[in-house]
């Protein structure tokens, strides 16, 4: 880590990118387990909260967090009856309370710096909830999907972690659709791919699957529509949907209502909100 002498000697710009780099290494190293320093982390934000060319607001953010580090590093809780003011309610002497705080830390303060932040950057949970567990998975037996030419590693990884998520027992990928096992993939995936059962396949590999069904715009409305004990649905592309050819083999087109004026979902979102329904449904009976 930079030393903090070094740090103030920065020009204001560099400092501040420096300091928001040291915090995104602060909070890996803690989220990965290593040995973490919370005195060096709460004078990091309190050098941050004396730059008279942050915000006001900001300012007061990076000094509530100070504070949760600091009693971090004395051992005390920040529910403690001489916790100082602003200091939030909950926070505890441990990972969880100093993860948190260099969170919002790094957040905020890349915000206002207009630091870009994808959705490929967040970093998983700090418990094993983004860990797979082998044999804890309950998929329900026939229910398959069929992703066609999705194009975004981030929407696969999605599509993963619903299919996870709601028991799907495999996923079928076709031969231009985005690598599951990309970067941005497996960062959406949170160890999905480790789990769901999956393998590329034609739209003629679908046969012998059950009953073949695509989730499309004109279709059956979600709530009404007679879900299948075994088959498998068409999940189409972001820019097109689904192709002429899977919709002339999908024996039925399910929709998700609408209400807004944009009359569509992202692909991922819309996948989830299908395989809710369809366990549902299965669940029911």
């Amino acid at each position: 880590m930079i030393a903090l002498r070094k740090l103030a000697t920065l020009s204001p710009g560099h400092r501040r990118r420096k300091a928001a780099t040291t915090l995104e290494a602060l909070e890996r190293s803690l989220r990965a387990g290593h040995p973490f320093d919370a005195s060096y982390a709460a004078a990091l934000l309190a050098l941050l909260a004396s730059d008279d060319g942050l915000s006001p607001a900001l300012r007061s953010e990076l000094e509530r967090d100070r504070s949760i580090l600091a009693l971090l590093a004395e051992g005390r809780t920040a529910v403690e009856a001489d916790a100082p003011a602003g200091a939030i309610a909950g926070s505890v002497a441990g990972p969880g309370g100093a993860i948190a705080a260099l969170n919002r830390a790094r957040r905020d303060l890349g915000a206002e710096l207009d630091l870009p932040c994808a959705d490929w950057d967040l970093m998983p949970p700090p418990d094993d909830r983004a860990c797979p567990v082998p044999g804890a998975r309950l998929s329900a037996s026939g229910m398959r999907a069929f992703l066609e030419d999705l194009r975004s590693p981030f929407n696969v990884g999605a599509a993963f972690r619903s299919a996870d998520a709601f028991g799907v027992e495999e996923l079928l990928l076709s031969p231009f659709c985005a690598d599951p096992l990309h970067p941005r993939a497996l960062r959406s995936a949170m160890g999905a791919t480790e789990l769901v059962p999956w393998r590329r396949a034609s739209l003629e590999e679908l046969d012998g699957l059950g009953e073949v069904f695509v989730l499309e715009l004109g279709g059956t409305p979600i709530d009404e529509f007679d879900f299948p004990e075994r088959g498998v649905v068409i999940l189409g592309s972001e820019e097109l949907g689904a192709s002429p050819e899977a919709l002339a083999r999908a024996g039925a087109r399910v929709s998700i209502p609408m209400y807004g004026t944009k009359g569509s979902l992202n692909a991922g979102v819309a996948f989830g909100i299908l395989l809710h329904a369809w366990r549902s449904a299965l669940e029911r009976r």
